[in-house]
């Protein structure tokens, strides 16, 4: 019985052994691409000339721009721009703005300083002292009804 069983085993071993080259032979991948390019699939080695000669055009392309002279260009514009700036006089403006009955910026600036000046006048108002004259007046010690509710809750939740 052990004789069949190890002689099983090492018929199976040499079957492995002799069939496991062809079935782990490496693909021909030119005879692969070729059969591709025959069913009209895509030529990626052509796509790539392609592409590498359209990165070629840009280059020189990009290579052909003289960034030296845009930015002497724009220099330009910015020095015509203060030219421009320089020359106005926005007081003349504000003035003639005012005369067309237009909104005058320093007339509400200086209201509303006013207001705030008013709101700061209410903001010194002494609040201590406003208890105090009540109290005296017998009106409601809200301090003392805090008290005396939170004495009865005690009361209540023992």
């Amino acid at each position: 019985m052990k004789r069949i069983a190890f002689a099983l085993t090492a018929l199976t071993a040499v079957s492995i052994a002799v069939t496991a080259p062809a079935s782990y032979a490496a693909p021909d991948f030119d005879e692969l691409r070729q059969e591709n390019l025959d069913k009209d699939a895509v030529n990626f080695d052509e796509l790539r000339r392609e592409n590498l000669d359209k990165d070629a055009v840009e280059r020189i392309q990009v290579k052909a721009i003289d960034f030296d002279e845009l930015r002497r260009e724009n220099l330009d514009k910015d020095a015509v721009y203060e030219v421009v700036v320089k020359g106005v006089d926005f007081d003349q403006l504000r003035r003639e703005n005012l005369d067309k009955d237009a909104v005058n910026f320093d007339e509400l600036r200086r209201e509303n300083l006013d207001k705030d000046a008013i709101y700061e006048v209410v903001a010194a108002v002494d609040f201590d002292e406003l208890r105090r004259e009540n109290l005296d007046k017998d009106a409601v010690d809200f301090d003392e009804l805090r008290r005396e509710n939170l004495e009865k809750d005690a009361i209540a939740t023992v």
